[in-house]
């Protein structure tokens, strides 16, 4: 099952997608994660990302787009894999189709997870309230200022990303302002007419 969630920041696509490595015994792709580890492997895609970001400069699609291409061809993927958080752009999107192709390799499923930002930012004020009570620290990007510029960000950036899975006929969007279970049980209960289409 090859997958990718789409959804703004704090939409819980983290819940999900643990959820999901486990039901489909599949890796999640981290992009983040992937830099790393190809910087630390001293790969050719990570010592090329590590003289861009020793510059202080972003990491680009090309490269990124390589990372992945490189990681669904590792044994753990063999099932299939998760993508969140990826693409962020039309234009990595269009690159990871493009790649994937050439791999004889679809995605199975694009869901997104469609919040109400209001209750969402309100959901993560709460968050944060539970997470003082509990006497953890607090994210730094947990507060509404850093919310309003992620969510910005988002609708810029990664909002046209839905629409463009949408025209492919590939979209599928799941009420991610329900609780947790119901989510989960509207994801798997599409899945289940996936796999049996």
């Amino acid at each position: 099952m090859r997958l990718i969630l789409l959804g703004p920041p704090g939409a819980g696509k983290g819940t999900q997608s643990a959820r999901l490595m486990q039901r489909f015994d599949i890796p999640q792709l981290s992009t983040g994660d992937m830099l790393r580890a190809a910087v630390k492997a001293q790969t050719p895609m990570g010592l090329q990302a590590q003289a861009i970001m020793s510059d202080g400069k972003l990491v680009s699609d090309e490269i990124v787009v390589g990372l992945i291409a490189d990681r669904v061809e590792q044994p753990d993927c063999a099932k299939g894999f998760i993508l969140d958080g990826f693409p962020r752009t039309v234009a990595q999107a269009t690159a990871l189709n493009t790649i994937l192709h050439k791999k004889h390799m679809d995605i199975d499923a694009v869901i997104e997870l469609r919040v109400d930002e209001t209750a969402l930012l309100a959901r993560m004020e709460k968050r944060v309230q539970q997470t003082i009570a509990a006497g953890h620290p607090v994210r730094s990007d947990d507060n509404a200022e850093a919310f309003h510029s992620r969510m910005e960000a988002y609708r810029e950036m990664t909002a046209p990303v839905s629409a463009f899975y949408a025209d492919a006929g590939q979209l599928h969007v799941v009420d991610g302002m329900a609780n947790i279970e119901e989510v989960s049980a509207s994801i798997d209960a599409f899945l289940k007419e996936k796999i049996a289409a």
